[in-house]
């Protein structure tokens, strides 16, 4: 008898993009809700964007951190049932807008998520003793973090190697002792924050999984310059010892970009990995598990090689490929973690054998684009596209798109009328269908998962696109839905193809 395989539709939203009273999405009420809704139409999945605290740009994948939690997430209405915020502070609320205005919202949740910070260090009941062994447990990490939160406060700059002190950017014992002692109160009420975060995030995931919805989230593959990573953990970091980069990531010169792509994030000493069996990962893959059911792992080709841009050049043209012992790193996560890594791989982009390999090897499904399936080869269709439903393997992830394509009804209307004609023919339907058989090609195809976003499901256009890349902005990583967005009736589609291509089980 065959193996019964598993299927399940999801939705890639980030909480941000929730509505919520304070201009920013939470984990509260509307999260809930939305759970509710998923649950109800059959889907099993919820995709988020990493969920970690956002520097300049605000971009989930440039955080501060790789552990900590995103404090602006944390609901303040659920701090207020929980009795550390009044009634005044619950009631400050923002004029609901269709973007987050993050600098706004710092302005508001920052004050207020403080005093309810306060308001618990005042307290020395029983949640105190909870947070207490919190604060013990996550030691290895919370400590560094909060400690360089209240630097960068300090010196209104989360650069530690350009604007900092430099007996605190090279972390001098004297110095992090005398810092930690005057600003111990500022250091607890970080760590305050992210006991709320981690305790509302936890009972909100117990909540899904009891309503059989799994969170999938995402680990970006590098550290940011300006965290508290690349500070505490330069060692491990292609970082020198006055605390400059020795060469940063990026990818190669391709069909999109003359230049290839200079991210700037500093690459990793494998070797310093490999000595300590992997360490610092196994305890990301962890602390990510803790929070997700699956992990999507950004820029998975990057565990078979990166590209290294050597320190100083302006564009990511001389960069070359560096190898990663990525089946190592796998083989050590699987001895502490278990045979069945929970991983998704965003193999997207110019992907060698070698990768592929990679992938297959460990049994990680990979990601399938359905707006990066149409294209011609000298005037012909290419109908062997990878991307194309009919091409589809068990083993991936479709998506109509992710949050850096176009909405895809954003993606059609800018198309030429000669592809236009290609993708209605290859749906057989006009242009008022295109976008929901696409959504039904995705749910019949082969794939393990298909997950659409957000705005693909309320049917949106280019005005809701999530993110841009290689660009900054306020359009970017903002765009919000509205509380009744939360139960479209375009959920009633999803969960009808989810029954009837076998999504619901």
């Amino acid at each position: 008898m065959a193996e019964k395989r598993t299927r399940k539709a999801g939705v890639l939203l980030h909480i941000t993009s929730l509505p919520s009273d304070y201009g920013i999405g939470d984990l509260g009420e509307n999260a809930y809700k939305f759970v509710d809704t998923l649950a109800d139409a059959s889907v099993g999945l919820w995709q988020m964007l990493p969920v970690g605290p956002t520097g300049y740009g605000d971009s989930p994948y440039a955080a501060r951190s790789a552990f900590a939690g995103n404090e602006l997430l944390i609901s303040p209405r659920l701090l207020y049932l929980d009795g550390y915020l009044d009634i005044a502070d619950a009631m400050n609320k923002m004029p609901s807008t269709d973007r987050v205005d993050y600098g706004e919202v710092r302005e508001l949740k920052m004050p207020m998520l403080r005093r309810a910070a306060e308001a618990f260090l005042a307290n020395k009941g029983l949640p105190f003793k909870e947070f207490e062994r919190f604060r013990e447990k996550e030691s290895w990490w919370l400590e560094d973090y909060a400690l360089f939160q209240v630097l960068a406060d300090e010196y209104n700059d989360s650069r530690w190697f350009c604007a900092w002190p430099k007996e605190l950017k090279m972390r001098s014992p004297e110095a992090l002792e005398k810092m930690r002692k005057e600003k111990q109160r500022e250091i607890d009420i970080y760590s305050v924050l992210q006991y709320f975060f981690y305790k509302q995030f936890t009972e909100l995931k117990i909540y899904a999984n009891e309503r059989g919805v799994k969170l999938v989230g995402d680990i970006p593959i590098f550290v940011a310059g300006d965290s508290a990573d690349a500070w505490s953990k330069r060692e491990l970091l292609q970082i020198d010892e006055d605390g400059e980069q020795e060469a940063s990531s990026g990818v190669p010169p391709d069909a999109f970009s003359a230049d290839g792509q200079l991210w700037g994030n500093p690459l990793y000493r494998w070797d310093e990995h490999v000595k300590t069996g992997f360490r610092w990962w196994i305890d990301r893959f962890k602390k990510n598990l803790e929070l997700f059911d699956i992990v999507r792992v950004d820029h998975f080709r990057g565990f078979e090689a990166c590209w290294e841009v050597p320190k100083g050049a302006e564009t990511a043209k001389n960069g070359k490929w560096v190898k990663s012992p990525g089946q190592q790193l796998f083989d050590a996560l699987r001895k502490e973690l278990g045979d069945d890594l929970p991983v998704i791989a965003e193999d997207l982009g110019v992907i060698t054998p070698e990768v592929e390999e990679l992938r297959v090897k460990n049994g990680f499904p990979g990601m399938k684009i359905l707006q990066f399936a149409f294209a011609f080869d000298n005037g012909e269709w290419q109908t062997d596209n990878p991307y194309l439903p009919h091409n589809t393997e068990y083993l991936s992830v479709a998506y109509t798109g992710t949050h850096d394509n176009n909405t895809t009804q954003g993606w059609y209307d800018s198309l030429d009328d000669g592809m236009k004609d290609y993708v209605r023919r290859y749906f057989e339907c006009g242009d008022s269908e295109v976008l929901w058989r696409m959504i039904r090609s995705l749910m019949a195809s082969p794939a393990m998962y298909a997950i659409f976003p957000m705005q693909d499901i309320l049917g949106l256009g280019e005005e809701a696109r999530m993110n841009i890349p290689s660009t900054c902005g306020t359009s970017n990583w903002s765009w919000r839905m509205s509380k009744e967005d939360i139960a479209s009736p375009s959920f009633e589609g999803i969960k009808y193809y989810s029954h009837l291509y076998g999504r619901d089980k």
